[in-house]
């Protein structure tokens, strides 16, 4: 009885580590370019890295990939040549600082959103069969409002807004989260003031945006904090270097290590379709409008 009972738990032992564990997916992306979208990105995921967290980093600024040029990384393929079967997943990741794993965006935005089945099931066999073990997934979106930006959002567990002190910048999110709220049922949205000079006016830039949006949508913003305008974050991107490891104790480097204490914080989704293939399937379904993707 006792060997059976044994025998019982190995093997319950045996599928827990064989089963992936579920993976925290959070699209970062903006109104309009030129806030920071991919700086706030690259950081938080050495940030996350460095506090113990494997990290995934996906350039899905499928026209405009900088992820790579801000890290000073020279991938020799990308999303692209899985798609097309050339290479495998695991193939084409690039290992950055502090051990992030970077998956190098697809050339062609539009190639992206007619993928045939076959095609689609390859890119979620893709990343089931991924064995590098992940705790969280950034998504650094393309900027604005167009199909790549509102799938990956959609499909991601939680989207992070990033906005400036810019009449642009302000109208351009709130653009952004009405459309991802009316037309794809998108409620909680976090909001993140970028190249502010206080405390103050970061907490001033959320209320501008949360006054309209308490009066015209029926949505959640929640304030995670600001990063300050840094001398520094300018000279690190000069250097091809993450400000969080060129400049640790730069104001900016603060920041992003506050925000990836935050990040680490918020939930974990459940194990049922908490892992990378159902994020690629969830991606790949609401480009198709085959479902609700629940926020």
């Amino acid at each position: 009885m006792f060997m059976s009972e044994l025998r019982l738990d190995q093997a319950a032992g045996l599928r827990r580590m064989t089963q992936p564990k579920p993976v925290k997916v959070i699209a970062v992306t903006s109104g309009k370019g030129g806030v920071g979208k991919t700086n706030v990105s690259v950081n938080l995921a050495i940030a996350m890295s460095d506090a113990g967290k494997r990290v995934m980093l996906l350039d899905a600024d499928l026209g405009l990939a900088n992820v790579d040029v801000l890290l000073g990384l020279h991938p020799e393929c990308n999303l692209s040549h899985v798609i097309n079967g050339e290479r495998t997943l695991e193939e084409i990741i690039l290992i950055g600082p502090s051990d992030i794993m970077v998956v190098p965006a697809a050339s062609g935005v539009k190639r992206l959103a007619e993928l045939s089945t076959m095609e689609n099931a390859g890119l979620i066999q893709a990343f089931s069969e991924l064995n590098h073990d992940v705790d969280t997934l950034i998504i650094d979106t393309a900027a604005g409002i167009n199909e790549s930006v509102t799938s990956f959002s959609r499909a991601a567990q939680g989207v992070v807004v990033v906005v400036c002190d810019e009449p642009a910048s302000i109208t351009d999110a709130y653009a952004l989260i009405k459309v991802l709220s009316l037309d794809y049922d998108v409620q909680h949205f976090r909001v993140l003031a970028n190249q502010v000079y206080s405390a103050q006016e970061g907490r001033d830039l959320f209320n501008k945006i949360s006054r309209v949006t308490d009066r015209y949508l029926d949505v959640t913003l929640e304030f995670i904090g600001v990063v300050p305008h840094d001398d520094y974050l300018r000279k690190a991107v000069r250097k091809q270097r993450a400000v969080v490891q060129a400049y640790p104790r730069s104001r900016s480097a603060v920041a992003f290590k506050n925000l990836a204490q935050k990040t680490d914080r918020w939930p974990v989704p459940s194990a049922a379709g908490g892992h990378l293939e159902f994020f690629i399937e969830r991606l790949i379904q609401s480009r198709n409008g085959r479902m609700e993707v629940p926020a």
